[in-house]
């Protein structure tokens, strides 16, 4: 029998129940998400789709992932930056994106807020991983709590705090976690899954920014 939150494959080793909801998922779940980040480059682009999920399903991002990227050039932030009311007109006209201006506008925002920490502190990452919460305020991860009920974190919370004192948008507490999440900040694979301890591995070697 399954344990809850838990799925057990024909090998025998057991995954977070999500990783089997959609094709694209076993990769993601298996090598990406909660793997440490400290790109500036792929920093951002995380803040950003996770900005455009805010909403929808991480499936329906992670399906346009590839679009988005095309469309924005990379993600480069210095590049978005400098995007005026043409850019945002094509991308508007872009099917292969989530047309919402609102969070096309925020993108574009974000670049330059990018930039200015970028140059202020020299690296997003480093900024970033500043925020990485303590042992003693994690809890143990043994059930599905935090897919539920827009989740936070003390830790998320300050970090939106932060940046929206730097004039970012789409970075509430709840989309911040995400982030957190996704980037390795936390580690989140359920106890039991066979992907929770090669993924702590990897935060003990990350070499934080």
């Amino acid at each position: 029998m399954d344990t809850p939150g838990l799925t057990t494959d024909a090998t025998g080793r057991s995954y977070c129940t999500w990783r089997t909801s959609a094709p694209e998922y076993p990769h993601y779940h298996d090598h990406e998400w909660g793997v440490p980040v400290a790109n500036d480059i792929q920093l951002y682009e995380k803040i950003c789709l996770e900005g455009f999920q805010a909403g929808m399903a991480w499936i329906t991002i992670l399906r346009k992932r590839e679009q988005f990227r095309g469309a924005f050039e990379g993600f480069d932030f210095r590049r978005i930056a400098q995007y005026g009311e043409a850019d945002i007109e094509r991308l508007m006209q872009d099917t292969g994106i989530v047309r919402n201006r609102a969070k096309i506008v925020s993108v574009i925002n974000n670049a330059c807020r990018a930039c200015e920490l970028v140059d202020e502190t020299g690296s997003l990452a480093r900024w970033l991983w500043a925020f990485e919460p303590g042992p003693e305020e994690r809890p143990a991860v043994v059930d599905l709590d935090y897919w539920t009920g827009n989740p936070t974190s003390p830790a998320s919370v300050r970090l939106s705090k932060a940046l929206k004192k730097r004039g970012w948008t789409f970075v509430g507490p709840t989309t911040m976690y995400a982030l957190m999440q996704a980037m390795g900040m936390v580690n989140d694979h359920l106890d039991g899954c066979a992907c929770r301890p090669q993924i702590e591995a990897q935060r003990r070697q990350f070499k934080r920014p």
